[in-house]
């Protein structure tokens, strides 16, 4: 090679780089055949504080220049140089990082990239071969890449209400794009799915339900790497929702929900809400209770009706409400009530069952069982038994069951016929003017049925049970005003219970009719609510429901009216109350813990008589310093408690309010006076009765 080639320095160098141009002016360097010059472009990536190795030719050249260009300007700036003395830097290479030649090459090696690193590089090589000089280009696109940062997660609204719009935006503080954005959605069941993908960084939702309830996640990926936030709830607020009720024991009937007299009935309120819901229990339109499980100990008739929960959503102030209808069944006083009577004109036997009262009816059958027969039925249950088929002694058994019972029960009657003959007299009264025929014939059940008729077949008076009595006058024309008799002219019964009055005709032609009065003097008209009737042709019965103290005591009258005359008998009917209970005295009362919803309360009795429950109110009274001129409105907490228990914890007190609490003791209707009333937390101190309770 003749000579030493020379680069021209407006070709390759900025003017600024002084000590590149003097330096290769020195050594004679010039090209002058550009014919000569190879031209070679790559392109590669570098990340921000890692390396990157920059490659100018396979091999060694004999002079190498390379220069740096700036992103966004057209000036090419000196980087390093080797004109066979060795590789030199510039003051450039300083501000791009840790930057070296790698030794026997021109490649550049840069440790720790900085942004500013990120440009086009040129290297010039010249090659001293045996063709000639050769002069390649190397153009390299220097790309520094930035890793994602970790990602964070920013709500428009950390807490939105069903219904409303809000947004998600994954942020990031640096990386370089594109940047993918994938978001996580985990539920409360502890399920992950993927929400959304995409190169948006915000995430809308328009439509906000319970669903969206979780926790959220975003993940930002470059083609460096990958960053995960961490994670954040999102909390919808909603409900509540319609209130749902169970009922255990869960027992439905045509009304809604049924329950047996005397069980535990638990009643569960669950209404889907966030905040979870507040509920309040209403019976009859009354609150009785605050909290989901409403529980009734040994639950009475009494308790029937409609029971209401209702939902609160404090947070958003909404509320729902579901309303149950719950049914207590009862069975009826004692046990069924058999007889038999006759029918069909004396020649057939009537069986009839009864046994009234209870929710529902009382199931009734006969036994034994006729082929074609009914004997059976509710609350009352009849059969036709035939006279000439049936023997003498014969038992006939009424079975009975109620729903409310665990056992069945019976009543049975039998028919026997009255011992020997009809014995019957005749007399000659008032002077020879009458002939009086008596006969009788007694015992037997049912009663036997006399009558008179002469030899011509032809039948005088009327029929009657047991005894009949016939006056005749010559002239064969007779009459006869009733007779009525009864089986107790005083009856007396418990306050609360049915009772049954009987009026019973001897004497009955011409035809007669029965007519009941009350106490009052009042015409009986039979009302299922108070009063039943019940006739047949020698008897009348008079039912009085739900009897009274104060309105049913008193003097009744049944009344007989036939052509020839009338007649009546009293009945007086005394309706007992039952016994003054005993006085009730609170030996404790106190909060039960520190957050004062909860009361214990304990009681006694000094003489164990007849009880049959307690009954538990309560009232809030104005705190010492306030002024009220009307006290509240007891309010029952609990009715009906087991008489056995002196115990009871009481909820649903407002911690910021005073109360007063009483109690007093029940026997059937007749309630006790009431105790003297305490507040909780206050001590008390009786003999052989003392309770402290220290917070």
């Amino acid at each position: 090679m003749s000579g030493k080639p020379t680069v021209k320095r407006s070709e390759v160098l900025d003017t600024g780089e002084d000590t590149v141009y003097k330096e290769a002016k020195n050594n004679g360097l010039e090209i002058l055949d550009p014919g000569e010059v190879v031209y070679r472009e790559a392109r590669t990536n570098g990340v921000v504080t890692k390396g990157v190795i920059l490659e100018c030719g396979s091999t060694l050249p004999d002079v190498y220049i390379w220069g740096f260009t700036k992103p966004g300007t057209a000036t090419i700036r000196a980087l390093a140089y080797n004109f066979g003395k060795g590789p030199k830097l510039q003051k450039l290479a300083r501000t791009l990082g840790e930057l070296s030649i790698i030794q026997k090459s021109a490649s550049i090696s840069i440790a720790k990239i900085p942004i500013a690193a990120q440009g086009l590089y040129t290297c010039q090589a010249l090659y001293d071969t045996v063709q000639g000089a050769k002069l390649y280009y190397y153009y390299i696109h220097l790309r520094v890449l930035v890793p994602v940062t970790r990602p964070y997660i920013v709500l428009s609204d950390s807490s939105p209400s069903e219904g409303k719009s809000m947004w998600m935006r994954c942020g990031l503080e640096n990386g370089t794009g594109p940047v993918n954005y994938i978001w996580e959605h985990t539920t409360a069941d502890n399920t992950t799915r993927i929400m959304a993908r995409g190169n948006n960084s915000i995430v809308n939702v328009t439509l906000v339900t319970r669903n969206h309830t979780g926790w959220y996640r975003c993940l930002a990926r470059n083609e460096v790497n990958q960053g995960r936030s961490d994670r954040t709830w999102l909390d919808i607020i909603f409900g509540p929702d319609i209130p749902q009720i169970e009922v255990t024991p869960f027992s439905v009937s045509e009304r809604g929900y049924s329950a047996l007299e005397k069980e535990t009935v638990t009643l569960l309120c669950q209404a889907s809400s966030n905040p979870p819901s507040q509920y309040i229990w209403f019976y009859n339109n009354s609150q009785v209770y605050m909290g989901p499980t409403f529980t009734i100990t040994r639950i009475l008739r009494m308790h029937t009706g409609h029971y209401a929960c209702l939902a609160q959503n404090s947070y958003l102030n909404t509320r729902s409400k579901k309303t149950i209808t719950l049914t207590v069944y009862y069975p009826p006083d004692g046990t069924p009530s058999c007889t038999i009577r006759p029918t069909n004109n004396y020649t057939d036997l009537t069986l009839w069952c009864s046994w009234e009262g209870g929710y529902p009816h009382a199931s009734l059958h006969w036994s034994p069982f006729l082929p074609g027969a009914n004997g059976q039925g509710y609350a009352n249950a009849t059969l036709i038994q035939r006279g000439l088929g049936t023997a003498n002694n014969s038992v006939f058994v009424c079975h009975g069951s109620h729903v409310a019972l665990n056992v069945s029960t019976r009543c049975s009657t039998r028919t026997w016929h009255p011992p020997g003959e009809p014995q019957c007299y005749a007399y000659a009264t008032r002077h020879n003017e009458y002939l009086m025929f008596s006969c009788s014939w007694e015992g037997g059940f049912p009663r036997a049925l006399l009558w008179w008729s002469s030899t011509t077949g032809d039948t005088h008076g009327k029929s009657e049970e047991n005894s009949n009595i016939l006056i005749l006058r010559s002239s064969a024309t007779y009459s006869e005003a009733p007779v009525l008799v009864t089986q107790r002219s005083m009856v007396s019964v418990y306050e609360g219970s049915d009772v049954q009055l009987t009026c019973i005709l001897k004497a009955n032609y011409p035809a007669t009719e029965i007519t009941w009065y009350n106490n009052l003097k009042q015409h009986v008209i039979e009302s299922p609510t108070k009063y039943v009737l019940q006739h047949a042709a020698a008897w009348s019965n008079l039912t009085v429901k739900e009897t009274d103290g104060l309105t049913d005591s008193g003097q009744y009258w049944c009344s007989a009216t036939n052509a020839v005359g009338g007649t009546e008998i009293p009945i007086h009917l005394l309706v007992k109350r039952y016994p003054m209970p005993p006085n009730v005295t609170i030996i404790k009362i106190a909060y039960s813990s520190r957050q004062q919803t909860e009361v214990d309360m304990e009681w006694f009795i000094k003489t164990e008589e007849d009880i049959t429950g307690f009954i538990i109110e309560r009232r809030r009274v104005p705190r010492p310093e306030g002024k009220r001129d009307v006290d509240a409105p007891w309010q029952k907490v609990a009715v009906n408690l087991d008489p056995g228990i002196r115990t009871y914890k009481m909820g649903g007190f407002d911690p910021t309010g005073l109360y007063a609490v009483q109690i007093m003791a029940v026997n059937h209707r007749t309630i006790g006076h009431p105790s003297e009333g305490k507040s909780p937390g206050e001590l008390w101190r009786m003999t052989a009765y003392t309770s402290i309770t220290v917070w």
